[in-house]
């Protein structure tokens, strides 16, 4: 799991692949040796770069909103439509399975058709899925809509970070892929925000809008020039590199790069969804899958799915809960931004996993007090913080880089099986937790977050021990190191 640096041509790229060339640059923990150095770039963001990036994260908002939606608008919806709890537990919960469904198709869907049409694809499910809420007459027409939401979001979580991974260069990927968390956990706070002061028709309708201006956009934006270069596209892969570099850059030695890279992996057969279990492409799985697992089980997507109730149990004002956490979210997300290829990937992501441990150490401890007599008047203040201390770690962190490290471990040859199984895997772990959450809280509620504290310990160690840094090199150098060893 050690990475390479590959500024000696092919023939040390063909080495790489085939696992013969000293081990150097990055090893399982991420470190790198002193005697070796990433080359220097010195890319900058055009304002292709730019509006691309913007335009293919209008998706992320869609995500977001997604699931921010069932929180704020439950008891309206309940009462309006005349929905049980079981009923309105299935319209919640049913986009999981939309989201499965999507993610199995996901990768081989943006292989076949390239990244920009998968997009405009996943958006058109995403707007009619949001109509269909916006304008139901019943409960039926409320699970359509959030099935089609589920199935165009399955596709949106591999094919976004996926697409600003391969258009932005090596020094910016980080911040520009870490837009997709942004946008996310900016259509997450909006509609946590006004979800309790408009209609939940007025906000299924304004949740389209971002919706429509990706399916507008994506005709002005410029394909993945990898995704070109794999499809034997050569006049369209030079052109689109151009178009996002720049008119008076200088591509020929990143596009030499990819060519090479591509050259040397297409030699080999057509990879299988069976191929991914081969021993070359062991890390990068463990790695990916490993991550989804992780980020799901430490109970995050079930927080955010039912976050009224906890608020509830612990004696606070839902509504006010859920406000001050879409507050706080945001300028964390920019914070995360921000730093993404500064302190770079790990980093980040063992400050989001620890603090996520100390958080829910001290939720666990909030309503385990709330059975004692002295003590339990500390639960509301106490769960509030910590509420807000997991937003706030989840979102720098957890949330999304392990998007950005699945868009850049795997080959262009397995990157649509391996990006399907792995977004598979993530939306089939968010189902069984967001299922399993209500029983669990019957059980104990502090016992089920002192479970989530389990896990995000367990997440420490694993990318202390597991996940590379992957910050400051280009994706075929990330691919060939994670592929060549073990």
């Amino acid at each position: 799991m050690e990475s390479q640096n590959l500024e000696e041509g092919p023939q040390l790229r063909r080495s790489l692949l085939d696992g013969d060339h000293p081990r150097r640059n990055l090893n399982v923990g991420g470190s790198e040796d002193s005697d070796v150095q990433p080359r220097p770039s010195h890319s900058k963001a055009t304002v292709t770069v730019v509006i691309s990036t913007v335009v293919a994260v209008c998706g992320s908002y869609c995500y977001g909103s997604a699931v921010g939606y069932s929180a704020p608008v439950e008891s309206e919806i309940m009462e309006d439509l005349g929905l049980s709890v079981a009923a309105y537990s299935l319209f919640g919960s049913i986009m999981t399975i939309g989201g499965m469904l999507g993610a199995v198709f996901s990768g081989k869907i943006a292989d076949l058709i390239g990244r920009l049409r998968t997009m405009w694809l996943s958006e058109l499910f995403c707007t009619a899925g949001w109509l269909a809420i916006a304008f139901a007459k019943d409960v039926w027409w409320l699970d359509i809509g959030r099935l089609l939401l589920g199935f165009g979001i399955g596709i949106i979580t591999y094919v976004v970070p996926v697409y600003i991974a391969e258009i932005t260069p090596k020094d910016l990927r980080g911040g520009f892929a870490f837009a997709n968390q942004l946008m996310n956990t900016i259509g997450f706070a909006i509609v946590y925000f006004v979800g309790t002061m408009i209609s939940w028709r007025a906000l299924a309708l304004i949740s389209a809008i971002p919706c429509i201006v990706q399916i507008i956009g994506l005709f002005f934006t410029p394909e993945s020039p990898r995704w070109l270069a794999k499809v034997g596209m050569d006049k369209e892969f030079e052109a689109a590199l151009q178009r996002l570099r720049g008119k008076d850059t200088d591509i020929s030695e990143e596009a030499s790069d990819i060519k090479d890279y591509l050259e040397i992996s297409q030699e080999e057969p057509q990879a299988r969804f069976l191929d991914l279990f081969e021993r070359r492409y062991a890390n990068s799985l463990f790695v990916g899958v490993g991550l989804m697992m992780l980020q799901q089980f430490q109970g995050t997507s079930a927080l955010a799915y039912y976050s009224g109730t906890i608020y509830e149990d612990a004696g606070l004002s839902s509504s006010f809960g859920m406000r001050i956490s879409a507050a706080i979210q945001i300028p964390v997300a920019v914070m995360g931004l921000l730093l993404m290829d500064k302190s770079g990937r790990r980093p980040l992501l063992l400050v989001s996993a620890t603090g996520m441990f100390l958080c829910f150490i001290l939720l666990g401890l909030s309503f385990s007090f709330k059975g004692l007599p002295h003590l339990k008047e500390f639960t509301p203040i106490l769960a509030l913080i910590a509420i807000l201390g997991l937003s706030a770690a989840n979102t720098i962190g957890m949330a999304g880089i392990p998007w950005i490290i699945m868009s850049e471990i795997f080959p262009l040859n397995v990157k649509a099986s391996a990006g399907s199984l792995v977004t598979f895997v993530n939306w089939s772990c968010s189902w069984i937790i967001t299922y399993a959450f209500n029983f669990m809280l019957e059980w104990s509620t502090a016992g089920t977050i002192y479970i989530f504290s389990g896990v995000s310990a367990v997440t420490v160690l694993f990318i202390a021990k597991f996940v590379p840094e992957t910050k400051g090199r280009t994706l075929e150098e990330i691919q060939a190191s994670m592929t060549g060893f073990l």
